[in-house]
């Protein structure tokens, strides 16, 4: 007999997703990913990193690193375009109407994403870590998008699939 396994809360399901989907980020100074979900369906996820035909930061090094910009400041000085606007841009270009979604992202929006979260009408925020900018805490409030902070504790570790240690 197997043994029993607790099967992880949606909010869990899809921070684990957003998770592995943040592997993908081409960003060399953080990796951001982000979902978004309605009716406990994916629409779209996205990555931080360059947009699609351009170098990536790896390659070109880190405009921002280069210019000691700090972490939440200034951030048009970057090459790269960030997870949640990602995730926006791909559902627009499939389609795919995200009014109403949850987002699912492992960092707190920025303020400029939060402008095109609210205009796009995403219903609620799940984020594991903070980010250093109030403004968007601020307008998000003022939107009435609940914010919910996923800890880790939450999580339920993703279980090794078939010819994987410990399966």
């Amino acid at each position: 007999m197997k043994p029993s396994r607790q099967r992880p809360t949606w909010d869990a399901y899809f921070m684990a997703i957003t998770r592995l989907v943040a592997q993908r980020s081409t960003c060399t100074r953080r990796a951001v990913g982000a979902v978004l979900v309605r009716n406990k369906r994916l629409l779209s996820t996205g990555y931080n990193g360059a947009p699609s035909g351009i170098r990536h930061c790896a390659e070109t090094g880190c405009l921002r690193q280069q210019l000691k910009v700090p972490s939440g400041q200034r951030h048009e000085l970057c090459r790269g375009i960030h997870a949640e606007q990602n995730a926006i841009i791909q559902a627009a270009y499939y389609g795919v109407s995200i009014n109403g979604a949850d987002l699912y992202c492992t960092n707190l929006p920025c303020s400029i994403c939060a402008r095109m979260i609210i205009n796009a009408g995403i219903a609620r925020i799940c984020y594991a870590e903070g980010y250093t900018d109030q403004l968007s805490v601020q307008m998000l409030d003022e939107a009435d998008i609940p914010l919910i902070k996923i800890e880790e504790r939450d999580e339920v570790p993703v279980l090794p699939g078939p010819g994987q240690p410990g399966h």
